[in-house]
């Protein structure tokens, strides 16, 4: 049988997104005139970064449950069986041959309807600590790529297959592009350059932190790139200036990567793979609002190997300025976590993902 027709579903921040982007670029280099669409849910953030990949989503009417008792947890069932329907109206109408999940609530609607029409499907989990979503689809699943070990935990084993995270195309070669990196963000090409990034929503421990003290990193004498997130970027844009440079949302990441010297980030599956790729010294402030404190134990599997450095979320405004500035004169350290870092790169995942899904439609 030959792929023609896919239909890759999740989304709701960054992490989900980016690696359903890289599967559906992937499949799209292998098998050029393939029709893939996309599902997430209406009003995340989804909706706007698939089209802006070049691809077409459709949008469910789905969210999670929240942690307290609200109206929409009180019409969360109504939700799943308005987005079950769609799903339905979906499959009928746009016929794909395999239902790829990574994760996210859209996913879950997508994915059940494909497997009560006899669709194969394929959902791939990004962190250490596996999603409630992707939990409950494994039992149907044909087969589950996953990108750290120890998953039988909470997958049938017969069908994982370790994968890695698939990564944006355009990380490879990121050091070709220094040059133009400084020339997009304005930045001095031969200053360092630390580069802040706290998930694609944004982290308030480190806005928090580099509202205090940004200044004394221009006034060791380096440059900043400073992602916010969209709900921090007002309060904090006024601190601009020609060696601290500000956004919301950084689309040019291969220019960003390019830049840094060291990187500080938040320690989210696909944020950890990508700086994996391009090889940089990173410090790591894990979340401490996700579940099973899943983030520091990605962040750990790096720090045991003397991959990346960590820092505590509640230590980061005391200390997390000073270990940039320790870092950025160590340039043996630097070039230890360096090292160390891309061995826990996986450069082929998108394609060992696209082999997996041609394997279940043959």
């Amino acid at each position: 049988m030959n792929l023609k027709k896919v239909i890759i579903s999740g989304g709701g921040t960054g992490g989900h997104i980016y690696p359903a982007v890289s599967i559906a670029q992937e499949l799209k280099k292998q098998i050029p005139d393939i029709d893939i669409l996309f599902v997430g849910a209406k009003g995340k953030m989804e909706m706007e970064k698939v089209p802006r990949a070049g691809f077409e989503i459709e949008g469910l009417w789905i969210s999670g449950l929240q942690r307290k008792l609200t109206v929409d947890n009180l019409s969360f069932p109504l939700k799943v069986l308005s987005s079950v329907y769609k799903s339905n109206i979906i499959i009928n109408r746009f016929k794909p041959q395999i239902a790829i999940g990574v994760g996210g609530y859209a996913s879950g609607s997508l994915l059940y309807a494909a497997g009560l029409k006899g669709i194969p499907t394929l959902i791939h989990e990004q962190n250490s600590y596996a999603g409630l979503t992707n939990k409950w689809l494994s039992k149907r699943a044909n087969k589950i790529c996953v990108a750290y070990d120890g998953m039988e935990k909470y997958f049938p084993s017969d069908k994982i297959i370790k994968t890695g995270n698939p990564v944006r195309q355009d990380l490879q070669n990121i050091t070709e592009k220094k040059k133009d990196a400084s020339q997009f963000f304005e930045l001095n090409l031969n200053k360092k350059t630390v580069l802040f990034i706290g998930g694609s929503l944004g982290a308030r421990t480190l806005n928090q932190t580099l509202q205090k003290d940004v200044i004394k990193l221009a006034e060791a004498g380096y440059q900043v790139i400073w992602q916010t997130g969209k709900f921090y970027y007002d309060e904090v844009k006024d601190l601009q200036n020609e060696s601290i440079k500000i956004f919301d949302f950084l689309y040019q990441m291969d220019f960003a990567y390019a830049m840094a010297d060291i990187i500080v980030s938040r320690a989210g599956a696909s944020s950890i793979s990508e700086i994996a790729l391009v090889g940089k010294p990173l410090i790591l402030v894990p979340s401490p609002n996700v579940s099973e404190d899943h983030q520091t134990k990605n962040a750990m599997a790096l720090v045991d190997k003397e991959a990346a450095m960590m820092v505590r979320d509640i230590d980061a405004k005391n200390i997390l300025i000073d270990s940039c500035i320790t870092l950025m004169s160590d340039i043996p350290l630097q070039n230890n976590l360096s090292q160390n870092i891309k061995l826990f790169a996986t450069p082929d995942a998108a394609k060992d993902i696209v082999s997996e899904i041609l394997s279940l439609v043959k």
